[in-house]
C-alpha cells in the first residue's frame, strides 16, 4: 500500500466526524428558523372548575335516535351559570340538533360515546354568521362556541353529523341550478350545517374527538383569537363522499394553532379564508399568525390550501411536519380577480407528499364557473335574496379585486409521485406572483415538471424534479425567475 494513500485514509477517517458535524451545521443553517410570532399562537392554558354536569341527569337518552338538543343544552347552560366546569355524558350515542357551547365551559365526549346530528335541517336554527366568505343568515352548526370565552370541546369520543342527506340536497339542487346559469350560487342556496364552528371567541380549546360525515365544512374558526385544535381526527368519506366537506377553515381569523391532527375529507384538508369579493373586502379582515404542525391529510382537494377567499388578506402563517397522501394539492393558493386581497409571508417547510395532483398549485383565477357571479335573464336585482345581492355587487374599482401573492417559502419537501405538474403557478399581468423562494425540493415520478406564469423574483435551490415526460418547468411571461432546478 502506498504510505501516502495510508496516512490518506487515516486523515480522512479522522476528518469525518468533523465533516459530518459541519455538514449538520450547514444543514441546520441552510433550515429556516421559525419567526418569534410562531411559539405565542394558540389558547390559553384552560383550567375549568372540576364540577362535572352529566347530560343523562337533565334528560338526555343514549339511544341513538331520542332527539336531545334541550337535555343537553340544558346541562352546558347550568354549568355555565354555576361557574363552568365540565360537561359530560354517559357511554352511548346522543341525537341531537345545535348546541350551544357557554363561557368557562368543557363539552367532553368521551371514549364510547358519539354525540349523532340531527339529519332534520329544522333542528338546526338559522344565525348570522359568514360561509363561504359571505356574511348571510345560515344554519347554526351542530356544536357552536359563539361570543365567548375560556371553553373547549375534547374528549377521545365521535362527533358523526350524519351529513349525506345535505349531500344529496346540493347535489339535486346543483343539477337544478347549472342550466339556469347559477352555479355561483348554488353553495350559498344549498344551507347545510357545519359541525363545528368557533366565532367571535377567544380562548378556545379543540381537543381529541374523531370527526365524521360533515353536511358541510367540519370545523371552522371565524373571527376568533386565540384557538387550539389538536389531536382531531376527521373523516367525512365514511358512507360517501360529501361536497365541500372542508377539514379545518381559518376564517378571518388569527393567532390559531394546528397540530397532531388527521384529515380525509372531500375538500380542502387544512384550508386558510379571508371573505370573498365586495362583501369580504366590506368585513377587510385578515387571516394571519397561524401555525399547522404535524398533521396528517388523505383525500382532498389540498393539504394545505390557502383562499379562495383571500379579501382580507391571509399572512403569516408556518407550517410543518405535514403529511399528505392522495391529496389534490400540495400547497394550493387560489383566488380570483374580484377577490383581492394579499397572501404574504407564508412558510411551507418539512413537508412529505405522496400521489399528489400538484406538488405546488398556483391560480389568481381560480374556477371560474363558481368564482364569478351573473344574473341570468329572467331574474330581476330588486326581486333576489340579499346573499345573491352581496355576491353580485360589483367591486369598484376593479382593481381592488385583483390579488397579490407574494413572498412564499417552501423548504424541506420530498414528493413521491405527482399525478398532473410539480408546479403549477398562474400570475396576473397586473399581479405577477412574486418572492417564491424554493430550497431542498425532491420530487420523483412527477408526470410533467409544470409550468410558471406572470412570476417574479422566483429561486431554487437544491431543487430536483424527476418526470415521467421528461420535461422541464416552462416559464413564460417572468422576469427574474432563477429557475436552477435539476430534472431527470
Amino acid at each position: 500500500m502506498n504510505p501516502h494513500t495510508k496516512l490518506t485514509g487515516i486523515a480522512l477517517r479522522k476528518l469525518l466526524p468533523c465533516l459530518f458535524l459541519l455538514l449538520s451545521a450547514t444543514i441546520l443553517l441552510a433550515a429556516p428558523k421559525p419567526p418569534a410570532w410562531v411559539a405565542k399562537v394558540g389558547s390559553a392554558t384552560l383550567k375549568f372548575k372540576k364540577q362535572t354536569f352529566l347530560a343523562n341527569n337533565y334528560g338526555a337518552r343514549p339511544d341513538g335516535y331520542t332527539l336531545n338538543t334541550q337535555a343537553i343544552q340544558k346541562a352546558i347552560d347550568e354549568c355555565a351559570a354555576k361557574g363552568g366546569g365540565v360537561v359530560k355524558f354517559s357511554p352511548g350515542k346522543y341525537l341531537t340538533g345545535s348546541l350551544f357551547v357557554r363561557k368557562n365551559v368543557n363539552l367532553q365526549i368521551d371514549k364510547g360515546v358519539e354525540i349523532l346530528g340531527s339529519q332534520n335541517i329544522a333542528d338546526y336554527p338559522e344565525i348570522d354568521t359568514r360561509v363561504a366568505g359571505i356574511e348571510m343568515k345560515w344554519p347554526a352548526a351542530l356544536i357552536n362556541i359563539i361570543g365567548q370565552q375560556k371553553a373547549a370541546v375534547t374528549g377521545d369520543g365521535i362527533v358523526n353529523a350524519q351529513g349525506k342527506p345535505f349531500w344529496d340536497f346540493y347535489w339535486n339542487l346543483r343539477k337544478e341550478y347549472e342550466p339556469k346559469g347559477l352555479r355561483w350560487i348554488v353553495d350559498y342556496d344549498a344551507k347545510r350545517p357545519r359541525t363545528l364552528l368557533v366565532a367571535e371567541s377567544s380562548d378556545i380549546l379543540i381537543k381529541g374527538p374523531e370527526f365524521q360525515q360533515a353536511g358541510f365544512w367540519t370545523i371552522q374558526l371565524l373571527y376568533s383569537t386565540r384557538v387550539t385544535v389538536d389531536g382531531v381526527t376527521i373523516r367525512n368519506n365514511i358512507g360517501g363522499h360529501g361536497p365541500s366537506t372542508d377539514g379545518i377553515d381559518v376564517d378571518s381569523s388569527s393567532w390559531v394553532l394546528i397540530q397532531n391532527s388527521d384529515i380525509d375529507c372531500n375538500d380542502d384538508n387544512f384550508c386558510l379564508k379571508a371573505g370573498r369579493d365586495w362583501d369580504g373586502l366590506r368585513v377587510n379582515r385578515p387571516t394571519e399568525y397561524v401555525v399547522i404542525r404535524d398533521c396528517v391529510a388523505g383525500a382532498g382537494a389540498g393539504l394545505l390550501t390557502l383562499g379562495s377567499e383571500t379579501a382580507g388578506s391571509i399572512r403569516h402563517v408556518w407550517a410543518s411536519n405535514l403529511k399528505g397522501t392522495g391529496t389534490g394539492n400540495g400547497l394550493n393558493i387560489k383566488s380570483a380577480t374580484t377577490r383581492g386581497g394579499i397572501v404574504e409571508d407564508i412558510w411551507f417547510t418539512d413537508i412529505e407528499m405522496t400521489n399528489v395532483a400538484n406538488m405546488l398549485k398556483v391560480s389568481m383565477n381560480w374556477n371560474p364557473a363558481y368564482s364569478y357571479s351573473t344574473l341570468p335573464a329572467g331574474y330581476t336585482f330588486d326581486n333576489i335574496p340579499p346573499h345573491w345581492k352581496a355576491m353580485l355587487t360589483k367591486v369598484e374599482p376593479a382593481s381592488k379585486g385583483i390579488p397579490t401573492f407574494r413572498n412564499v417559502n417552501i423548504s424541506n419537501v420530498r414528493v413521491n409521485g405527482v399525478r398532473n405538474k410539480a408546479i403549477w403557478a398562474e400570475g396576473l399581468p397586473e399581479s405577477m406572483v412574486s418572492g417564491f423562494q424554493f430550497q431542498d425540493i425532491t420530487v420523483n415520478a412527477a408526470a410533467s415538471a409544470g409550468s410558471i406564469d406572470y412570476a417574479k423574483d422566483w429561486t431554487f435551490q437544491n431543487v430536483m424534479i424527476e418526470t415521467l415526460d421528461s420535461s422541464t418547468v416552462v416559464i413564460t411571461n417572468s422576469k427574474e425567475v432563477s429557475m436552477q432546478a435539476k430534472s431527470r
